[in-house]
């Protein structure tokens, strides 16, 4: 691998024009099949496996004149202070509300009147009117929702107080002042860490590349592989995370062999065949995280797996690429002055130890004592995971000042606040008869159960083989009490068909946030084990060691459920909410958990194979086990600190966002980084490499007889490359055997 990936570094060098131009093609050819794209795939979101999906599949089919795919709004309305909509006043305002909304767009299937629909409240001073539209929400237009926004500015004028929630309000504009404040952090980060523009810039304008490739072909393909309009989300954080990481990781390490003596072209090629390795390896397991997702067997996250996959490959092939081409255009400034400086001197080491060296020293001084420390640390931070609740987003963990959120708390005050979480239970059989008998017994059987608020009448479709029967729990949708009434009415749902002979399935939004909490909840635990123990057998490959691959594996385990314990601390329990920003505390969102663990795991492998392949390389090159960590630590320290720093400001900068859920996993993310790379990997792994000594890197024969010998550690590139300070006039010959 070492070899290979340095003529690649070398002819990049060579071929510098060459290779800039094609990566300009590249992008080019990316950039013009998303302009010709409609880039508008599939909106909806498919569960598969569960009973709310099925229930909502079987609506489809039985009432398709509901046309479930339809944008909707429920308008809430409230009469001025000590008034009451029946007034005479209040309530033409509100009978002139809904015939605006009526007359403003054909694109409008229905609007009920409260007073003609009993939508009223008991204290008649607040009401809503549900509004349903022909068209989805993502093709309705920015002339349908400025027109809705002026038809409730205009009730509010005359008094009332008007809010809204649903999917046909206008989508919230995406913040990108997280990306750009992570992105200039970023580069003050690699500025200090270089001492050169030059080299601070191109670790951005990679992956600025990458990216931009990534994102313009999955624009392409969203309309032809029906996408999710979400799958570009985690691939363009992923994709700027480990674009930056992996150029960080080659151009310090063209700086380390240019200090050591070797050419421009040579220390290129040779950065290229060395940390070029540890790139590609790192990737790897990013990969094998990101396709693990489809083990949950949910569409969508599988889709956002696989292109966040697609985007981590093409950051890997632009590191190996086209950062060596650079390196050609600005051989000596991106060494920085104090660097090219230092490589005149005739000790390179002279002076003060850098931190990393001198960090680790304080390591292998009392490793026991350190490993002890930090690890009952990281497991008392991780104790609130045991108490993890999870839940989808609702309009109730929405900013207090939005009008979804004002919405959901007028109708949890006047009607109830199990009314912003009905349930829907559906009744199928082929026999109209046995349909409206089980919904009989159904119906009864729901009313007498504790936490149930009130019982809609059946509807029936036309052929009355199949019945909706709405219920309103009296607890909030994110409670623990109406998630055990789902539970209850399903246990009652299966007695009814057995007594019956119907089926009874229970939908609806609460339902499906249920559901789909308790699949991601059963999925996180084989996920991590798919993920981790691949990783496992692509570490044993790349350190020939069982004790440093299985180390890396449980170090990435207690890095992640500390971030979990912080993230149930903060946004369950509500510890230092007010230091963060948070409004309010509830389960954390389901999605987070996974794509924590799929994220941070990319991320601890590239900072495990980057700082123990600089370990091994000295293990392997003749120091012994303790000198080796010392020699790690020394060359990769800093470049590991650096890029941990770069994701921690990146992913921290999402907690500033207004959206808790947001907050959340930007919490969960920065978090993680931060334990995996300054407790695990910089402290925890040199304490126990000291401690195995010469243990650590011990494989048994008949293992290593069958594995391929990849040498990432560049033992092949020492053996043929001319001293340091020799010119290098042409390619070395790699034909020797090791």
């Amino acid at each position: 691998m070492a070899t290979f990936l340095h003529r690649i570094g070398r002819r990049a060098f060579e071929r510098r024009w060459l290779v800039l131009l094609l990566w300009a093609v590249v992008l080019g050819v990316a950039g013009a099949a998303a302009a010709g794209s409609s880039g508008s795939g599939s909106s909806s979101i498919t569960l598969p496996g569960i009973e709310s999906q099925k229930a909502l599949d079987l609506l489809g089919k039985k009432f398709p004149a509901a046309n479930a795919d339809g944008a909707s709004a429920r308008v809430v309305m409230r009469a001025p202070e000590g008034q009451k909509l029946t007034g005479s006043g209040p309530r033409a305002e509100v009978t002139a509300l809904v015939e605006d909304l009526k007359a403003f767009s054909p694109r409008i299937a229905s609007v009920t009147d409260p007073f003609e629909a009993k939508t009223v409240s008991a204290d008649r001073t607040t009401a809503y009117a549900q509004v349903t539209y022909q068209a989805k929400p993502v093709d309705l237009t920015d002339a349908d929702h400025k027109h809705l926004d002026k038809v409730l500015e205009e009730a509010r004028d005359k008094g009332l107080t008007v809010e809204a929630s649903g999917d046909a309000l206008a989508p919230a504009a995406a913040e990108s002042s997280a990306e750009v404040i992570g992105f200039a952090l970023a580069a003050v980060i690699l500025v200090i860490t270089f001492g050169s523009f030059a080299a601070a810039g191109m670790p951005l304008l990679t992956a600025l590349v990458g990216v931009g490739v990534t994102m313009s072909a999955l624009t392409a393909l969203t309309a032809a592989l029906d996408l999710n309009s979400s799958t570009s989300a985690l691939a363009t954080m992923l994709g700027i995370a480990v674009g930056i990481d992996y150029a960080l990781f080659i151009v310090s390490r063209y700086r380390s062999e240019r200090a050591a003596g070797h050419d421009a072209k040579e220390g290129a090629a040779r950065a290229n065949g060395t940390a070029g390795s540890a790139v590609v390896f790192a990737g790897l397991t990013v990969v094998i995280a990101l396709v693990g997702l489809a083990v949950v067997n949910l569409p969508i996250l599988t889709a956002m797996g696989m292109a966040a996959a697609g985007a981590v490959v093409v950051a890997v092939l632009v590191a190996i690429t086209l950062v060596p081409a650079l390196l050609a255009f600005a051989p000596e400034r991106a060494l920085g002055r104090a660097t090219r400086r230092r490589t005149t001197r005739t000790s390179p080491t002279s002076g003060k130890p850098p931190l990393g060296e001198r960090w680790a020293g304080l390591v292998l001084r009392r490793p026991w004592r350190v490993l002890i420390i930090a690890t009952v640390g990281l497991i008392v931070v991780a104790l609130p995971t045991t108490k993890l609740e999870l839940s989808l987003p609702d309009d109730g963990s929405k900013p207090a000042s939005s009008t979804e959120r004002r919405a959901y708390d007028m109708l949890a005050e006047s009607f109830g606040p199990g009314f912003n979480g009905p349930l829907t239970v559906v009744v199928n059989d082929t026999d109209p008869t046995t349909t409206k008998k089980a919904v009989g017994e159904l119906t009864d059987t729901i009313s007498g159960l504790k936490d149930v608020a009130a019982v809609a009448p059946a509807v029936y479709n036309p052929v009355g083989d199949t019945a909706m029967v709405s219920v309103i729990p009296k607890s909030a949708p994110s409670s623990e009490a109406t998630k055990n009434l789902v539970n209850d009415i399903r246990d009652q749902a299966a007695d009814t068909r057995a007594s019956a002979g119907a089926e009874g399935l229970v939908t609806g939004t609460t339902a499906l946030n249920i559901d789909v909490a308790a699949k991601f909840a059963k999925a996180i635990v084989p996920y991590v084990l798919l993920v981790v123990g691949l990783a496992f057998l692509v570490l044993i490959l790349v350190f020939r060691s069982l004790l440093v691959p299985l180390k890396a594996a449980v170090g990435f385990l207690l890095s992640v459920l500390a971030a979990f314990g912080a993230m149930v601390a903060v946004f369950q329990w509500g510890w230092f909410k007010d230091l963060f920003g948070l409004e309010t505390t509830g389960p954390v969102m389901s999605l987070v958990p996974i794509l924590t663990v799929g994220i941070v795991f990319g991320l601890a492998m590239d900072y495990q194979v980057f700082l123990v392949t600089r370990i091994r390389e000295a293990y392997v090159h003749g120091a012994d086990a303790r000198e080796a960590i010392t020699e790690g630590f020394r060359h990769s320290g800093k470049v590991v600190t650096a890029a941990a720093l770069i994701m921690t400001f990146v992913f921290g900068g999402f907690i500033g966002g207004d959206d808790a859920m947001i907050k959340s996993l930007g919490f969960g993310l920065a978090a993680a980084v931060v334990f995996d790379a300054f407790v695990v990997r910089m402290t925890i792994v040199p304490a126990v490499l000291a401690l195995l000594g010469d243990r650590a890197w011990f494989l048994p024969g008949w293992i290593d007889r069958r594995l391929p010998h990849v040498d990432i550690e560049g033992e092949k590139l020492a053996q043929a490359v001319p001293t340091p300070g020799q010119p290098v006039d042409r390619e070395p010959d790699f034909t020797g055997t090791k």
